[in-house]
């Protein structure tokens, strides 16, 4: 029996989805997470810096949603 090859182990990609996807249509921001559909869509190919980019942004997002 052939030993298969080691892979690495995927890093997690922290996301702010609560799994609440309703997209405002005023904003174009899904309720849940503050996030735009384009944000949603790429997530996992953002870096981590872009990821840690919209994280930091969020809390101000959702002050203006009201939210």
């Amino acid at each position: 029996m052939t030993p298969t090859p080691h892979r690495p182990i995927p890093k997690s990609i922290a996301t702010p989805c609560v799994q609440v996807c309703v997209v405002d249509g005023a904003s174009s921001l899904c309720l849940g997470c503050f996030r735009t559909l384009a944000e949603i869509g790429g997530w996992s190919a953002l870096s981590d810096e872009q990821r840690a980019a919209i994280m930091e942004d969020l809390p101000l997002r959702r002050q203006k949603a009201g939210g």
